[in-house]
């Protein structure tokens, strides 16, 4: 087997972290001895044990003289583990293939400059653009100082998303709500506006997919509308809330928030929120929110990435539309999206789209 071959396996491993190893990358190891697997892993849950510590302990003895498959330069600082590059120094691996440098600025090329100055031969950039979209909520964070953003949409083929009595359950077919219970489970977490959490009184767990853990859960309530008897607010010591506010709301409600267990973040406008939440280490959101704030997040140019599940239905214009107003007065302003992918999902269309 080839690099590319080896590098591959260690990205299906870093997607399995992905939603829980947050604030930390999730990042896939393997280690190879001759033609064999000798170890493999991907960060553990909360961002530790790190990828190649699990694969190193896996390989043992093996590991000397062995070639380790990183998706990410492995750390070259001193944080609550010790470096993975001494680790994998300390191990006898005789070469470390990665995908790509870390950015942070910790790190910063300081792993490969330390694993080549051991004696250890490094290759870089294998499947590189692969690990990129793995690791783009990390990347994000890190460079930008905001979380990667995907925004869900389930329509009619004429871009409605109820009736116009608001009904809406359900567009899409089941086998397009466990897609979006398995897509809940890829991201750290899951946002919605106020006028959908008073709406619809959403629960925002993966369900039905035997899920080992959960999302946090957020609302971006300027004046924390959200009723306190809301299925959110009584399951918020079990799921994590956090709830967004402006000076809007009143210090009493602020107050009755923190009393049920939510985690309180004011922030004045829709990129002040965003900051704030990679400030808290999230790295990838998934937004599930209604028309208006969907609208709000393009504006800002918030969104990296629409997943857009399509039904075989029409409801016409007196239903409720998809997006709000983006105060577009030439189309050349339009937000414009490349495809990466399309596939039926039951009855229904998936296709994702970047935002470009």
């Amino acid at each position: 087997m080839t690099d590319t071959d080896h590098m591959a396996h260690a990205l299906v491993l870093a997607a399995r972290g992905l939603g829980r190893s947050w604030p930390n990358p999730s990042v896939g190891c393997v280690i190879v001895q001759g033609t064999r697997v000798v170890g493999r892993g991907h960060t553990q849950p909360g961002g530790r044990p790190h990828a190649e510590i699990v694969a190193l302990a896996q390989a043992g003895a093996a590991a000397r003289g062995a070639t380790a498959y990183v998706t990410l330069e492995p750390c070259a600082h001193h944080g609550q583990t010790g470096p993975c590059a001494e680790a994998l120094i300390a191990a006898g691996v005789a070469r470390v293939v990665t995908a790509l440098t870390d950015p942070d600025p910790r790190v910063a090329g300081r792993g490969h400059t330390g694993l080549r100055a051991a004696g250890i031969a490094v290759t870089e950039g294998v499947l590189a653009d692969s690990a990129r979209t793995v690791a783009a909520g990390f990347l994000k964070r890190v460079t930008q100082g905001l979380p990667f953003v995907t925004l869900k949409l389930a329509t009619t083929l004429d871009g409605r998303t109820a009736t116009a009595s608001g009904e809406s359950r359900w567009i899409t077919g089941p086998e397009a709500r466990r897609m979006v219970h398995a897509m809940r489970l890829s991201h750290d977490a899951v946002l919605i506006g106020a006028g959908t959490a008073v709406a619809d009184d959403p629960d925002l767990t993966a369900r039905e997919i035997g899920a080992a853990h959960q999302p946090v859960r957020i609302v971006m309530d300027s004046t924390l509308r959200t009723p306190l008897t809301s299925r959110l607010a009584r399951t918020a010591q079990d799921v994590p809330v956090w709830m967004i506010h402006s000076d809007k709301a009143s210090p009493i409600a602020i107050a009755a928030w923190q009393q049920v267990g939510a985690r309180m973040i004011h922030a004045t406008d829709a990129p002040g929120a965003f900051h704030a939440l990679a400030d808290a280490g999230l790295t990838r959101i998934l937004c599930e929110g209604g028309a208006t704030l969907a609208a709000s997040l393009l504006r800002a140019g918030l969104v990296d990435e629409l997943a857009l599940f399509t039904a075989g239905a029409a409801i016409g214009a007196d239903g409720h539309p998809a997006l709000g107003a983006l105060g577009l007065t030439a189309l050349k302003d339009a937000p414009r999206m490349a495809l990466r992918d399309q596939h039926r999902v039951g009855v229904d269309m998936f296709s994702l789209w970047a935002v470009q």
